[in-house]
Order: C-alpha cells, then structure tokens, then sequence
C-alpha cells in the first residue's frame, strides 16, 4: 500500500510537520492501519476511501486512533489536489463532516481545513497543578491575559499560555509520564503559546498520547486556540498567526481565520511540501 509522506505547515521548503497519506480504495482493517501508522513513524498517518463525492478519513498515530488531526488533514488536502486537481473536498471524520481545499499552482502546494466547532471551556485547578508538575512550570510562568483551558476543535487539549519566550523554550517532561497523564485526561494535546502580539503567536504541542515528545506543527490544537481567544474576546482581529517548531529545528506557520460567531469554524491553513525518500 502506498503511502505518501508530506509535511503540513511548512516555512517555504523546510520545515512543516510530516504525515502519512494513503488513498484507497478501501480501508485496512484497523490493527493494519496501526501497524502502517507505526512502520511510517510519523506524529499522524491519515487514511482516505472515497464515498461518492466525499471522502471518508481516519487518523491514525504510532500509538492510536485519533479523532482529528490538522496537519494530517492538510496533507491530504495537499495529496488530494496533486491526484484530483484543485478543489474543495468533503471529508466525513469519526465524529464530524468538514472540508478541505486544496492547491498546487506553480509548484506551490497549499491547503486550507475548516475544522469541527470550537469549544472551550476554563481547566480544573487539579489539572493545572499536574501539569505544572508534569512539565516544571508555576503559576508565575503564566500569562495571565490567556487563562488556563480545556480546548476543542476537533479533539481535547490543553492550553498554557506562558508570559515570555525564554518559558516557552524551557518546555520539558518525561514522555512515558506524559502519556499515562494525557490518556488518563483524554488530552491529546498540551499547547504552549507565547504570544508576541495580539496576533502572532509563537507554540509548541506536547504530543505524549500518540507517542510524540513534541509536534512542530499541530492544526488541531491551533483551531481550537483560535476557539478560545475568540470565547475570551481577545482583539484577533479575525485572524492569528502561529509559528511551531522553532525549538525542534522544524519552524512552522500557521494560519487561522474564522469569524465572532461562538462555536463556529476556523479556517486553518499553510503551505505543504512533498517529502522525497
């Protein structure tokens, strides 16, 4: 079975984070898709049947099943326009329906996802204090302004928006720990963000739940952050930025756009590259 390798999110030609794209006729069962996600080795794999006009999708990481992944959707998207032209494609998930668009001019691929809804809501004092345990942080580290929350759009994260960027670089944990914690809080995500300005952002994504010390390029978690400053009435304007990566070597950028509707949305978008074997 073939499986494209393209990273979502790149800065140009570098950067981005890598996934696995099948596109099949049928799925595999699901023990195989495992066994490929985890031989591919990547954050995601992303598995794409069509159905009549639309495309059903499955995610999978190293370690599970997941129930939406940005960055792999942006691959696909990417993979889509390559084999099926330019176009916006409808991708029915486990648990939602949405788009895709995608686009190769000139040798420029690009995608944009519209994610599920947004929710949010504000993080229990207990899980606070464990993650401050879990990853040496205190509450003096925390940005105020971006209180801590439980974040969604698509999938469960938690986000820790710290006050200066010497925090952000300082971000550390056990992976093994991290793993039993996140799955035990059904978290797939914890989203460290900096924020720069009001609207540039600079995060990094702890991905233990899927086997991954850190994702340089999470879509997922920057929707449903885009949810969040939106239920905070943060002045975004409309629109945020989001650079990832950057400690791991693998700088990413990010777009979100989305409207003031509460729950509505967000347009995640980026560049993509091929990955040459």
């Amino acid at each position: 079975m073939q499986v494209q390798k393209i990273a979502a999110f790149s800065d140009g030609e570098t950067g981005g984070n890598p996934a696995g794209v099948c596109i099949t006729e049928q799925f595999p069962s699901d023990s195989e898709m495992q066994k490929i996600a985890a031989a591919v080795g990547f954050s995601e794999t992303v598995f794409a049947v069509p159905i009549g006009t639309d495309w059903r999708v499955r995610y999978f990481s190293p370690e599970s099943e997941v129930p939406f992944c940005g960055h792999a959707t942006i691959a696909l998207g990417a993979a889509l326009a390559l084999q099926q032209g330019n176009g916006v494609f409808s991708l029915q998930l486990n648990q939602a329906v949405i788009t895709v668009e995608g686009k190769s001019e000139a040798g420029r691929i690009s995608a944009a996802l519209q994610s599920p809804p947004t929710r949010s809501m504000v993080a229990s004092p207990q899980l606070v204090a464990e993650a401050f345990a879990m990853f040496g942080y205190h509450e003096t580290d925390l940005d105020p302004r971006i209180p801590p929350a439980r974040i969604h759009g698509g999938a469960d994260h938690l986000v820790l928006a710290l006050k200066s960027r010497s925090a952000l670089s300082a971000m550390h944990y056990d992976l093994s720990a991290g793993r039993v914690w996140m799955n035990r809080e059904a978290l797939v995500t914890i989203l460290f963000v900096f924020a720069e300005s009001n609207q540039l952002f600079h995060t990094r994504n702890a991905f233990a739940s899927g086997g991954v010390l850190e994702d340089p390029a999470t879509g997922a978690a920057s929707a449903a952050f885009a949810g969040y400053l939106r239920d905070l009435d943060w002045p975004h304007a409309g629109h945020i930025d989001l650079v990832q990566g950057e400690d791991m070597g693998m700088r990413s950028r990010i777009a979100a756009d989305f409207s003031a509707e509460f729950g509505s949305s967000i347009r995640v978008s980026g560049r993509a590259r091929l990955i040459v074997n």
